[in-house]
């Protein structure tokens, strides 16, 4: 069934009213056409099924039909902290941690960004949504604006109250993702529906052994990925997967 995503959904005597390009988008790439039944979502995590009343290039109307239950969504506040990768990659990594359920995506620039491009935020959201409606979730994550590293480790110094769960991961990392979960506290792993977990990856090159002493410092477990050297695009799909297998989210 074709999904679109609207941002706050306006029903009005049961109907809603679907214009501009979204409509364009309807009737003239998925071929949209009245008696069509429609999923209205608005990446918060609401969902509506609908049937379509009108369908023409410059509106569509539906009619909602009722609410459409949702389990898709991780239950694993995972935030992804990412260095700045240059040209696709990092278009890549967010498509792809979007359709892994990832909540939200922090681009950070650290010493060894080889792209310090801030401008591409409104592209990383577009690619977020585009990703959420293709794999059906309901709910879009945030792409904040890139901030410096050391900015970053400044607003969750909270890790020190065991608020929140963090993880960071380096190449000289001596445990594993196994056994630095055994390092986080039994209280922590409880509430992992509710404590944010961030997970940190550098870009290409690696964070330096000074960034990954500052983030220590702040509570973040060091961990690796194994012995083989893997690029920043691979390390932060490989981690979203491997949390979340941990932790019974693929289920």
């Amino acid at each position: 069934m074709p999904r679109i995503y609207i941002p706050n959904i306006s029903v009005k005597e049961n109907q809603i009213s679907i214009a501009g390009d979204n409509a364009k988008y309807l009737v003239s790439v998925l071929r949209c056409k009245k008696g069509d039944e429609l999923i209205v979502f608005d990446g918060e995590g609401n969902s509506l099924r609908t049937e379509i009343l009108k369908a023409d290039r410059k509106e569509v109307i539906a009619d909602v039909i009722g609410k459409v239950p949702c389990d898709i969504e991780s239950p694993i506040n995972l935030i992804l902290v990412l260095g700045l990768l240059k040209g696709q990659k990092m278009d890549m990594v967010i498509q792809k941690a979007t359709e892994l359920g990832v909540k939200e995506i922090m681009p950070v620039i650290t010493e060894r960004c080889q792209s310090r491009e801030t401008r591409k935020v409104g592209r990383w959201r577009k690619i977020a949504e585009e990703a959420s409606r293709q794999c059906g979730r309901t709910m879009i994550p945030f792409i904040h604006e890139p901030v410096d590293y050391v900015q970053f480790l400044g607003k969750v110094c909270q890790l020190r109250f065991g608020e929140i769960i963090g993880l960071i991961f380096w190449e000289e990392g001596e445990l594993s993702v196994k056994d630095a979960f055994h390092k986080i506290s039994s209280s922590q792993i409880a509430r992992f529906s509710v404590l944010p977990i961030y997970i940190l990856i550098g870009p290409e090159g690696g964070f330096t052994k000074e960034e990954v002493s500052l983030a220590e410092a702040k509570g973040f477990i060091v961990s690796s990925l194994g012995k083989r050297i893997l690029r920043a695009e691979t390390a932060a799909i490989s981690a979203v997967v491997l949390i979340q297998f941990l932790l019974g989210a693929l289920d």
